[in-house]
Parts: C-alpha cells; sequence; structure tokens
C-alpha cells in the first residue's frame, strides 16, 4: 500500500465522519505531529534530502489542524484514525495515532473558515511530484473566520451547561415540577412539558452511565446538538432555578416562589395548591397512623354542637339547643318595664361589650352594612363529631372566612388577581361591548402629586396599589385594571383624581366603563368612542377629609347601587338578629395563644352560599405541618357539608381595627358602636 491509497483511504473516512458533528480533543500540535512521524516502523520513512519520506510542511499543517478530529456515537470516540489499512507500515501508524488521539477530552467542536485543508499533490523545483493529506469540509464546519471564536465559545458554553444540569438537577425534582405543570399548578408549566420530559430521558440515561467522569462529558457533547439549545441551556431558564432549588433541598412552595417571582406578574395567584404524588402518599400514611384520617371530611356547625361555656351570648330562642342548659336561668331578672329607646350612639371598646354588656343582654342585634362582607364567616364542624381534633387547640371545630362578591366587574377584578374587599376601589374594564384591543390605563393621582399606575404601582404615602395590569387583552375577554386603599384611615387627606389613560390605540371603539366604590356605594360611570394615543379621560374625584370621610366629585356621568341587598340571604342596611356571640374555637375553654382572638356574631337566617376552606394550614397541630401542602388541597377540596341552621354570621379580628353598629336589649335598648 503507497501514500496515496493511505491518503485516499483517510480522506474517505473523513467524508464519512464529516456526516455527524465533528469535534477536536484537547491536544498539542506539535506533540500530534511527532506521534505521527514516530509511529512509522524503523526503516519505513527513509530519509530524503534533509529529512524524512513523510515529513513535510503540507503535511504537518495538515496534521496538526486536522490530526485529532473525532466524532462521538452513543459514547464512543471515533478518531480521524480510525479505518482499516491492509498495509503494516500503515497500520502502525494509523494505531498509534488513534490511541494517542483517544486518550485526549474533548475540547470543542470543528470549524474552518476554509473549504478544504492540505494539498494532493505539489511539484518542487527539480520538478518532483509530492502528495500529501487532504480533505474537503462539508458545509456544517465552514463559517466565516470573524465567527470562529464566538461559535466554539458559545457551543462549549451550552456543553458545560448541559453537562452541569444532568450532574446536578435531580430525578425527583424533574418528576416533581413535570406532576406541578400536569395538576396546572404551574404558572406557564405547560410550554416546560415536553422539554422537561426530554430532559428526564437524558437524566436517566446519563445516570445509567458507567465509568469516570469521561463518560458524562463525552455524553453532554453528544447530546447537545439533540438537545437544542433550550434544553442544553435549561439552567440559566426560570425553570432551571425551579429545578436547581428543589434539587438543592428548597421547600416546594418557595422554590416554586421563587420561580413565579420571575415569570408571573404581580397579581398572580396560583390556581391550585402544591403537591407532588410522593407528598401525597406520605402524608395519607401518617394521617392514617396518627388516627386522623375521620378528621378531614367538615361540615357546617350548628346550635347542637356547641357548650354553653364556650358563648358569650346567647338569644332566647336558641338557648334550648346550646349544650349545658338554659343559658338564661343565670340572667337578670325579666325587664318590669317598656325598653327605654336610645337614639345616640355611644363608643365601647369590644371588651367593655362582652364583658360588661352582654352578661345583662336579652336581645342582641347588629346593623349588617355591605362592607361587612369581607367580615362574612361560618363555623365548621368534623363530619364525624368525636374525631380527633387536627388543630393546635383542644376541638375539632374551625371557620372559614370569605370575601364573596356578585358584581360581574368586580368578580372580573378578583379573578385577575386583584382586591375587592379595600375601602375604596377604583377599577376599569373595556374591550366588553365590542372588540377592543387598545392598552387602556388606570391612574390615580393622590394629593401628594403622585400617580399610581403600572409605572409606579404603589403609593408608600396611602398605601393605595394598582394591583391588576392588562396591557394587551385577550380576544372576547373582558381586560380589567384595579386600584384599591385597603384602608381609608391611611389614606391622606386631600382630593384624589381618578382617570383613565389610553396608553396605545389599536383601533379600538368600545370605550371602558368605570366603577368608584366606597361606604358600601357602588358608583358606575361610562365612556363610549374612540380615544387617541396618550389622551387622558377623567372620571371622577374623591376628597377625603380630616376625619378620613370619603366624599364624590363626578367628572364622568354616574349612576348608582348598593354593593349587596344580600349577603348569605342576610339583608344589609338592616338590623339583623344575633343567635350567638363567641370567641373564635382557638379561645374556648380559657385557651390562650393559639393565634388571634376572632369575635363572631352568629345571625339567625344567615346561610353560607360558597363553598368555604374546611381548615387552613396555620390551625395544623406542629406534627401536620411538614405535610402543609397536602393539607392546603385538602382544605380546599374536602367539601364542606351543609347543616340545618348552620352557624353563620360575621367575625372580626383582633387584629384589625374595625366597627360595628349594635342593638342591645336589656333593661334598657342601646344602640352602641363595638370598637375592636
Amino acid at each position: 500500500m503507497d501514500f496515496i491509497n493511505f491518503r485516499d483511504a483517510l480522506a474517505t473516512h473523513f467524508t464519512g465522519m464529516s456526516r455527524s458533528r465533528l469535534f477536536v480533543v484537547d491536544t498539542d500540535p506539535a506533540e500530534l505531529w511527532q506521534t505521527y512521524l514516530e509511529a512509522y516502523p524503523p526503516g519505513s520513512d527513509p530519509l530524503y534530502r534533509t529529512t524524512t519520506q513523510h515529513d513535510c510542511t503540507i503535511c504537518r499543517r495538515f496534521i496538526r489542524a486536522v490530526g485529532n478530529v473525532v466524532t462521538i456515537k452513543d459514547g464512543k470516540v471515533t478518531t480521524l484514525w480510525d479505518f482499516v489499512v491492509p498495509d503494516n507500515e500503515y497500520r502502525t501508524v494509523v494505531k498509534a495515532m488513534a490511541a494517542y488521539v483517544r486518550s485526549k477530552p474533548i475540547k470543542g467542536i470543528f470549524l474552518s473558515s476554509q473549504t478544504s485543508c492540505g494539498e494532493l499533490t505539489t511539484f518542487g523545483d527539480d520538478s518532483v511530484k509530492y502528495d500529501h493529506f487532504h480533505v474537503r469540509f462539508g458545509g456544517q464546519v465552514i463559517c466565516p473566520k470573524d465567527k470562529l471564536d464566538t461559535l466554539r465559545g458559545d457551543y462549549r458554553s451550552s456543553v458545560e451547561v448541559f453537562h452541569r444540569a444532568l450532574e446536578t438537577i435531580a430525578t425527583e425534582s424533574i418528576c416533581a415540577t413535570l406532576e406541578l405543570i400536569g395538576q396546572n399548578t404551574l404558572y406557564r408549566g405547560e410550554g416546560w412539558q415536553a422539554p422537561l420530559q426530554q430532559l428526564l430521558a437524558y437524566k436517566q440515561a446519563f445516570s445509567g452511565l458507567k465509568g469516570d467522569d469521561r463518560a458524562g462529558w463525552l455524553f453532554a457533547w453528544e447530546k447537545t446538538d439533540t438537545a437544542g439549545p433550550v434544553l442544553a441551556r435549561i439552567r440559566n431558564h426560570s425553570i432551571g432555578l425551579l429545578l436547581t432549588d428543589l434539587s438543592e433541598g428548597m421547600d416546594i412552595e418557595q422554590a416554586v416562589h421563587r420561580y413565579e417571582a420571575i415569570v408571573a406578574p404581580t397579581n398572580y395567584k396560583r390556581p391550585k395548591a402544591i403537591f407532588t404524588k410522593k407528598m401525597l402518599e406520605a402524608a395519607k400514611a401518617e394521617i392514617t397512623q396518627l388516627g386522623y384520617m375521620e378528621s378531614i371530611g367538615r361540615r357546617h356547625a350548628n346550635l347542637n354542637d356547641i357548650s354553653v361555656r364556650n358563648i358569650l351570648f346567647c338569644n332566647r330562642d336558641a338557648a334550648p339547643r346550646v349544650q349545658g342548659g338554659d343559658i338564661f336561668a343565670e340572667m337578670s331578672k325579666e325587664v318590669k318595664q317598656a325598653p327605654l329607646k336610645l337614639n345616640s350612639v355611644e363608643e365601647i371598646p369590644v371588651e367593655q361589650f362582652i364583658n360588661g354588656v352582654l352578661p345583662l343582654a336579652k336581645e342582641v342585634e347588629v346593623y349588617v352594612d355591605p362592607k361587612h362582607h369581607k367580615n362574612l364567616v361560618s363555623l365548621l364542624a368534623p363530619a364525624v363529631r368525636d374525631a380527633p381534633s387536627l388543630f393546635k387547640w383542644n376541638n375539632a371545630f374551625s371557620w372559614a372566612y370569605t370575601g364573596n362578591v356578585t358584581d360581574s366587574m368586580k368578580e372580573r377584578v378578583k379573578a385577575a388577581g386583584g382586591s375587592v374587599t379595600g375601602d375604596l376601589r377604583f377599577s376599569i374594564q373595556w374591550n366588553d361591548v365590542e372588540a377592543n384591543g387598545d392598552d387602556l390605563d388606570a391612574h390615580c393621582k393622590e394629593p401628594s402629586g403622585l400617580d399610581i399606575y403600572f409605572g409606579s404601582n404603589c403609593s408608600r404615602f396611602t398605601g393605595g396599589c394598582l394591583d391588576v395590569d392588562i396591557i394587551t387583552p385577550k380576544p372576547h375577554v373582558p381586560a380589567v385594571e384595579n386600584i384599591t386603599w385597603a384602608r381609608k384611615e391611611s389614606m391622606v387627606p386631600g382630593t384624589y383624581l381618578f382617570f383613565v389613560h389610553q396608553y396605545s390605540n389599536r383601533g379600538g371603539r368600545g370605550g371602558f366603563r368605570a366603577e368608584i366604590e366606597f361606604d358600601g356605594t357602588i358608583h358606575h360611570y361610562a365612556s363610549d368612542g374612540h380615544f387617541p394615543s396618550h389622551q387622558q379621560i377623567p372620571v371622577a374625584e374623591v376628597r377625603v377629609d380630616s376625619d378620613h370621610n370619603l366624599a364624590l366629585k363626578d367628572i364622568l356621568p354616574s349612576s348608582e347601587s348598593h354593593t349587596s341587598t344580600t349577603m348569605w340571604g342576610v339583608s344589609t342596611h338592616t338590623f339583623v338578629p344575633v343567635s350567638v356571640v363567641m370567641f373564635s374555637p382557638d379561645y374556648w375553654d380559657g385557651q390562650r395563644g393559639n393565634g388571634n382572638r376572632h369575635y363572631f356574631f352568629m345571625l339567625k337566617g344567615c346561610v353560607n352560599d360558597s363553598e368555604p376552606n374546611g381548615f387552613y394550614n396555620e390551625f395544623l397541630k406542629p406534627e401536620l405541618e411538614k405535610h402543609r401542602h397536602v393539607f392546603e388541597a385538602l382544605g380546599a377540596k374536602a367539601r364542606v357539608g351543609q347543616t340545618e341552621d348552620q352557624l353563620s354570621g360575621i367575625g372580626f379580628s383582633s387584629t384589625r381595627r374595625e366597627s360595628l353598629v349594635v342593638k342591645v336589649k336589656g333593661q334598657t335598648e342601646r344602640v352602641m358602636k363595638v370598637v375592636f
């Protein structure tokens, strides 16, 4: 076999290799060339003039440039020298070169700004013909010279990130994330489902590799192309942060929260609790072992469930049903004179009301204001009466507040994650009457001059916040924006100007609707027509005085409606009889230290028409807190059974400053304002 046949066999082999991604190993060019020359058996590389026969400049450049090229398939390296030659002289050379190249690690991908390397034939000054190595490059390795370093660096960086992901991201973390996506509990997670399933397959294959670290690196170099740029660099994406946090042992709730802080809008509210199959199985096993399985089912409590020792007041007709006897046996004697009606409303702290007024009361009524919709509360009992308590306190009762509203714009604001329970609310809505893809923005100019809008969404002076911002309305879906103040007491006295800014006109002609709500009344506004970009449309002004009373001045024409005429079957703007007054169950039987005290006024005829949570994680015993993600889902999923004469009404927390107008009949009739 002469050199020409050897050269042509190498070129044919290179052409076959070029059908796959070509890599180069980390060799020293001089050492690679010296290995080639020394591989020839003694006598097979004779001296020609001053150098040996195979020692020429063109072949030296070729071997330095191409001699370290390899491909990888199924984790095995094929070198430029892995081809069959019958001649013993060249067989020794390819064997030595292949062994040397295969011993070195992969350094990068093979790229060239040239279309070929080497020359087939040259002629010397004496017209002597010289044969050399020569190969032609395929299109995938040819690129402009000024981009060589960038492309090589980018590819190597992708491989390194991909290898680190395969090394550090745990299989369990990928599976847990796929579970969250399947449950629709991960914001925009569905877009990551296919890449994560692919990553899981790569991770399983990577984990099954045998040998030293070299096998893992070969796997990463080989699979980066098929993985693609997104998956190869998954650690650098938002989902990569979630996977890494979970792999490092971070709590799943905290990890998902960090992920959502990157990808989700500020008003995003996760639709479901976070838990995985593994977490569910662990929780079920422990709940069963501790004997709490029967405690999960919940129902509305009624008068037959509660004891006389845990109520502060019981109305006359409710007394016979309360456990422990007739509470009125210990009350004052019957009044012998007609009640004296007092027209003035006196203010009284709640503790003074409980200790000094309730013990002598015969009847109690409360004035139900529409603003109390956020105070609606139900007392809940275990479905199995004698089931052990899941909670920190010594009884199995719990409670659930609700903030249900029925107005359509409020519902849309609430569904978008906005607050509808504050003391003052400004909401706008468009894309509802007809298609309107405009970008409308809700604004409020505060007395300080601060403009609350998408660019400055919260006021440090008053606590006012824009909590819903829509940039591009979805087709056929009404768009809303919302600004709210939780407590009017935090509002600075002065004038608050509400207006709508047409940020970008996109051909919309449906105008907008607006609402301003405070003190139980909703003021409705409408502005139809076409608004050019950057136009501001004033809606109304709200004046806040030094006593934090609110007064409205319309700019657009308005109409009014009460927030609600009934709530849970109870009429608003009227006095409603109270059946019982009690503390929250965590303060029954003289208990303390289990949380904030709540004061419940259970109302006659009040029926919870929503689906309350059976319990909340903050109620749970310490030994159950490690399963809080599963219990969060259980609390929402375990339907609360209806009960005849349920104990529902309005409740107040000791941590929030609020008030309730109460009418008490005893020896006299008194109307007072109870302050919490």
